[in-house]
């Protein structure tokens, strides 16, 4: 069975601390621990397993963020995010010494958390597996190492629903936002269809058209200029409709 990836919070506010925690074992993630100074992180870091953490740059100790991040990377083999109010030059500056996966400025909302994570999970892998010569062709690279590599969060009004890649029928361009059709339930999302085609497996997932992406496994019939999904006409380009046709004869 999966483990859940194990995080690490080293943040001096317990009451942001807290929140964070309760917003990532919400999603899914396991907490470590929850930890306010430097000297507590570098234990943790030494006694238990942990993924990644998330690491205020001020603490309340002599030692900052940036020295624990420091730490990590001359002594461990592990992505870390830095969570912090400050987003001035100078602090950037400061940061970018010591490399961090991530960078999030508070105030910040779950799918902003998850999505920093998810990234800096998913970039540190491929990164490593560069570096060793072990990365995989496209077709069969794997997701990020995570309990919900299955499936995306989408915002409905004050919650996040989960959905399984293959529960997604289609997705379809209507001006700035996207409509994210399953089953029975559809989704509004705010983002460019390229950008979110990206997240989607690309195994599964293909623009269709220039307003529509489809989930292949659900396609029900095929025309000359449109596909069916659910009752749904969908049009196709010339080259979706060719590959579809190869795909079906080969």
């Amino acid at each position: 069975m999966e483990q859940p990836i194990k995080i690490l919070i080293v943040e001096d506010n317990v009451i942001i601390a807290d929140d964070m925690q309760s917003m990532l074992e919400e999603i899914g993630y396991e907490i470590v621990d929850n930890v306010i100074v430097y000297e507590q992180a570098v234990e943790v870091l030494k006694t238990q397993q942990v993924d990644l953490v998330l690491i205020d740059i001020i603490l309340a100790s002599d030692k900052t963020g940036i020295d624990l991040g420091k730490h990590i990377r001359d002594n461990y083999d592990i992505p870390f995010i830095f969570v912090t109010s400050n987003s001035d030059r100078a602090t950037v500056e400061n940061a970018k010494t010591v490399k961090p996966n991530g960078y999030l400025v508070k105030p910040f909302e779950q799918q902003d958390l998850y999505t920093s994570i998810e990234i800096a999970l998913s970039n540190f892998t491929y990164g490593a597996a560069e570096k060793n010569g072990n990365v995989a062709s496209s077709e069969d690279a794997p997701m990020s190492n995570s309990i919900l590599k299955d499936s995306i969060f989408v915002k409905k009004q004050h919650l996040y629903y989960r959905i399984q890649f293959g529960d997604i029928q289609f997705i379809k361009a209507d001006n700035v936002y996207l409509e994210v059709n399953t089953v029975d339930k559809k989704f509004l999302v705010r983002s460019p269809l390229k950008d979110y085609l990206e997240k989607l497996p690309k195994n599964k997932f293909y623009r269709a058209h220039k307003s529509y992406i489809v989930n292949v496994d659900h396609i029900d019939a095929i025309n000359s200029k449109d596909i069916m999904i659910n009752n749904n006409l969908i049009p196709i380009s010339k080259d979706f409709k060719e590959f579809i046709i190869s795909a079906m004869n080969s």
